[in-house]
């Protein structure tokens, strides 16, 4: 194959089953507060003293600077996002408005940082094969302008519904598609032969509920499936490493090239097309929001009961 080693049926059938988790787990979180308290603060203080530092420490394909840092800011993301939602004064302040583009900004440049730093790898590197190249800088490149042109933090909403949703109107499919092709593209560069389940099974359990069961909640999805995947595979790495739903990378550097060239084409296109809607209306990103004329952005709100 293109992409990964030839799969098995148990392999593919693993990849729906991890999807389906995903999504399932994430759907029951945002729904109920406590069970969310439970899985984003509770849970991982146990873990963090009890098995983390045994499954995830020094040499394993998980104890790198980079897991850790990814799975607290991805549960910080949870813990403040869910602040947001259920603590009605902060539904208004600009400051805790504010803290959803920067966490997301945040994890984004964690990640570049590693592309950048495995452009100088190649061979294993803590039990993860990096071959590192060119792909790396334009990946990296294609990451700080996905940061970029992350727009209309302060048009935050939350859903006039039971499940008390963070909606992000502002945050619209162009830009999470270019996200999805970005975020791949590193992690096949980084962690490759995790890439069929951290890749594509978790990219697209946030991005189908953004899409066709609650819109304009993406970066909550995002934040909850991200933070789960993480937590779970930091206690098992071996399902990603060893086991027999483990699945490698082909390791070619044609593949390496084409993801990121894909992941760097189309946020210079959502670059362009953001930067010339602000030039061509005046806008100001850091005080409006840029496509709020679009239909894509009027279907958002009418699928969570707002108004513009």
């Amino acid at each position: 194959m293109f992409l990964f080693e030839q799969l098995s049926l148990a392999q593919i059938v693993m990849w729906f089953v991890v999807l389906a988790a995903l999504i399932l787990i994430n759907e029951i979180a945002r729904r109920n507060k406590y069970v969310s308290i439970f899985l984003f603060i509770v849970l991982p203080a146990i873990l963090t003293f009890t098995v983390w530092p045994k499954t995830a420490g020094e040499g394993s394909s998980v104890g790198t600077w980079f897991h850790w840092a990814k799975v607290y800011s991805a549960l910080a993301g949870c813990i403040g996002f869910m602040a947001i939602r259920y603590i009605k004064k902060l539904q208004k302040n600009k400051y805790a408005l504010a803290f959803p583009a920067f966490i997301l900004a945040l994890n984004i440049m964690e990640a570049v940082i590693r592309d950048f730093q495995c452009y100088s790898y190649n061979g294993l590197v803590d039990g993860v094969t990096i071959i590192g190249g060119p792909w790396n800088i334009m990946n990296g490149i294609a990451g700080i302008l996905n940061i970029i042109t992350i727009s209309g933090w302060m048009g935050i909403v939350i859903s006039k519904d039971k499940s008390q949703d963070m909606i992000w109107p502002d945050q619209l499919w162009f830009w999470i598609i270019a996200y999805d092709l970005w975020n791949f593209a590193y992690v096949y560069n980084c962690v490759s032969d995790h890439s069929y389940y951290a890749g594509l099974a978790l990219l697209l359990s946030c991005t189908i509920p953004a899409f066709f069961i609650k819109k304009g909640a993406w970066l909550q999805h995002r934040a909850q499936t991200l933070a789960v995947w993480m937590m779970f595979v930091m206690c098992f790495p071996n399902f990603v490493d060893t086991s027999k739903f483990a699945v490698k990378s082909s390791h070619s550097t044609t593949a390496l090239f084409v993801v990121s060239l894909l992941s760097l084409l189309s946020n210079v296109a959502v670059f362009v097309y953001h930067y010339y809607n602000i030039f061509k209306f005046k806008k100001n990103p850091f005080k409006e929001e840029i496509h709020n004329d679009l239909k894509s952005y009027k279907a958002v709100l009418s699928n969570n009961n707002l108004t513009i």
